[in-house]
């Protein structure tokens, strides 16, 4: 069986197939992933992502990005100072946040390709849409809790897998860039490992705020 990309464990097992792909569970943290050979090289992924048409004069993809931005933004201190991972190729968030008077940095491995805003601190991180994405999930996160001070904030937006029925005709896996996909009980064994505790404000989007430094 496949490594779990988040936890490392090999406590997985196949949770669903279909014409292009093959899903595995983790029995330790509950993500369900791709198997490393069948993801897209960054050549097919770049070409997807190219695609997308989200621009920050959009009415709808604001009001789809503030289910993360308002309760997040409820949680901070005025002008605390965040960081938009996998901003994509119009990035939008990083601009609502600054409207709301919290300076941004903005990072994305294909469009803003910045690895010095990457050894800075900040008082909150977002990554919308982002996580699916990830390879290498564990990694990932941890390094950018990794920014965080103590009290800092993650703010995460995926949606979540609920169950093997409903993950058999979901959409959501008919991306062929999307190879991990979070449930609630991913999101706490992740909490739990980095020293954080989680919230659910909203069906696609979890907060997880660093306990210890």
């Amino acid at each position: 069986m496949p490594t779990c990309p988040l936890c490392t464990s090999v406590d997985s097992r196949r949770f669903h197939r279909d014409a292009r792909r093959d899903y595995y569970r983790c029995g330790n943290c509950g993500l369900a992933f791709v198997p490393p050979e069948q993801r897209l090289s960054p050549e097919q992924e770049k070409a997807v992502y190219d695609q997308h048409e989200n621009h920050p004069d959009d009415p709808g993809y604001r009001r789809f990005l503030a289910r993360l931005l308002e309760p997040l933004r409820s949680r901070l201190a005025p002008g605390a100072r965040g960081l938009d991972f996998g901003a994509g190729p119009g990035p939008t968030l990083s601009l609502m946040f600054e409207e709301a008077g919290h300076p941004m940095a903005i990072y994305d491995p294909f469009y803003a390709p910045q690895p010095a805003v990457l050894e800075r601190r900040y008082d909150f991180i977002t990554a919308t849409e982002v996580v699916e994405h990830l390879f290498e999930p564990g990694r990932e996160l941890e390094r950018l809790v990794a920014m965080l001070p103590e009290g800092g904030w993650l703010g995460l937006m995926t949606k979540r897998v609920i169950d093997e029925t409903a993950f058999a005709s979901w959409h959501y896996i008919l991306d062929p860039t999307h190879v991990c996909f979070f449930s609630e009980a991913s999101f706490e064994w992740l909490a739990q490992r980095l020293g954080m505790r989680v919230e659910f404000p909203a069906a696609d989007v979890a907060l997880l705020q660093k306990l210890r430094a």
